[in-house]
C-alpha cells in the first residue's frame, strides 16, 4: 500500500493549525474544481486527492491517528526499511469509528467529492462524508446497511432553460405526493437531498437523492457556468463590420462585429451565462463564436461584383 503525505498534498507544514489547513484546502479546491477544468481528468483526480487530505487533516481525531502512523512510517524508513514492506495492518480501521469532518462534499461540488484511495479506506474506513459511531459487524453493521438501503436515488432530467431559472418536480413516495425544488444553476451531477423522503423501515425513514441530468440544448453548449453558442455572420458583415443578433436564454441581444472579423473569433458577453448554483446573483458569460457564412447561390449581378472585387484585389483593371 502506498503511504500518502496529506500535508504535502495540501501544501502545509505538520505544525499548521486548523485555519491554515482549511485555507489551503479551499484555495486548492477552487483551483482544481471540475467546473473550472471541464474534461480535465488530471484536475479531477487532483480534486479528489485534495478532498481526501482535508477529510483527514481537517478532523482532529483523524489527524492524530494519521500523525501517529506517519511517525512510525518515517521512522521505519530512517532505519533502512523498504517502504513497500511497511506493516500497515495494525493501523487498519476497525469500522471507521472516527467522526468525520462535517462537510457535505456532495452538496458543495455536485457529488464529485468521493473516490477515496485504498490507503484512506483501509486506515480510516470507507464511509466518506458520513458520521458514524458503530463497530463493524453485529447489529451495528446491520443497522447501517438497513439505513443505506432505505435511501433512494432518482435521476431528474431538466432542460437548460429549467436549469437557468430553477424548476420543480412532483414525486410519489410512501403513498403521498410532494414537490421538490431544483435550484437555478443546477448542472448534470448535482445532487439534491430530500430528508425523510426515501424508503421506510421499522421506525426509520431514509432520504431521497435527486441526481440532476441537464439535457443537451440545440443552440448552447455549457462549460461550467459559461455558455457557448455559434453565431453565423455573412461575409460582407465580417469584412465591413456591422451588428448581428445573438441568442441568449433571456432573449436575443445585438453584438457589434468590427470590420475584418475572422471566423473562429470569440466574443464574450458578460453575465449572459448560467447562474452560479450557490449564488444566483453571480452569472457566467456567453461565449459567441463567429462562423463566417459564405453564400452558395449568387445572382448574375452579385457574381459580377465579386469578379470585379477579385480583379481589383489582383491589381487588374475593372472592365
Amino acid at each position: 500500500m502506498e503511504y500518502k503525505d496529506y500535508y504535502q498534498i495540501l501544501g502545509v507544514s505538520k505544525q499548521a493549525n486548523e485555519k491554515e489547513i482549511k485555507r489551503a484546502y479551499r484555495k486548492l479546491a477552487q483551483k482544481y474544481h471540475p467546473d473550472k477544468n471541464p474534461g480535465n481528468k488530471t484536475a479531477e483526480e487532483k480534486f479528489k486527492t485534495i478532498n481526501e487530505a482535508y477529510e483527514v487533516l481537517g478532523n482532529p481525531a483523524n489527524r492524530a491517528k494519521y500523525d501517529q502512523l506517519g511517525q512510525n512510517y518515517h521512522r521505519y524508513q530512517q532505519m533502512g526499511g523498504n517502504p513497500a514492506d511497511f506493516d500497515f495492518s495494525q493501523w487498519f480501521s476497525q469500522g471507521g469509528g472516527q467522526q468525520r469532518v462535517n462537510v457535505d462534499f456532495g452538496d458543495l461540488f455536485g457529488g464529485r467529492g468521493g473516490g477515496m484511495s485504498d490507503f484512506f479506506s483501509a486506515i480510516f474506513g470507507g464511509g466518506f462524508g458520513q458520521q458514524q459511531q458503530r463497530p463493524r459487524g453485529g447489529m451495528g453493521d446491520m443497522f447501517g446497511q438497513q439505513m443505506t438501503s432505505l435511501n433512494t436515488e432518482q435521476i431528474v432530467e431538466i432542460t437548460l432553460e429549467e436549469a437557468y431559472r430553477g424548476t420543480t418536480r412532483t414525486f410519489s413516495q410512501n403513498g403521498s405526493q410532494f414537490t421538490a425544488k431544483i435550484p437555478a444553476g443546477a448542472k448534470t451531477g448535482s445532487k439534491i437531498r430530500l430528508r425523510g423522503k426515501g424508503n421506510t423501515g421499522p421506525g426509520k425513514r431514509g432520504d431521497m437523492f435527486l441526481v440532476v441530468k441537464v439535457l443537451p440544448h440545440t443552440l448552447f453548449k455549457r462549460a461550467g457556468d459559461n455558455l457557448e453558442v455559434k453565431v453565423k455572420v455573412d461575409a460582407l458583415t465580417a469584412v465591413l463590420g456591422g451588428t448581428v443578433s445573438v441568442p441568449t436564454l433571456t432573449g436575443p441581444v445585438n453584438l457589434t462585429i468590427p470590420p475584418g472579423t475572422q471566423g473562429g473569433q470569440t466574443h464574450r458577453l458578460k453575465g449572459k451565462g448560467m447562474p452560479h448554483l450557490h449564488d444566483n446573483n453571480r452569472k457566467g458569460d456567453l461565449m459567441a463564436k463567429i462562423h463566417i457564412r459564405i453564400p452558395t447561390q449568387l445572382s448574375d449581378q452579385e457574381r459580377a461584383l465579386y469578379e470585379q472585387l477579385a480583379r481589383l484585389s489582383q491589381g487588374q483593371p475593372i472592365q
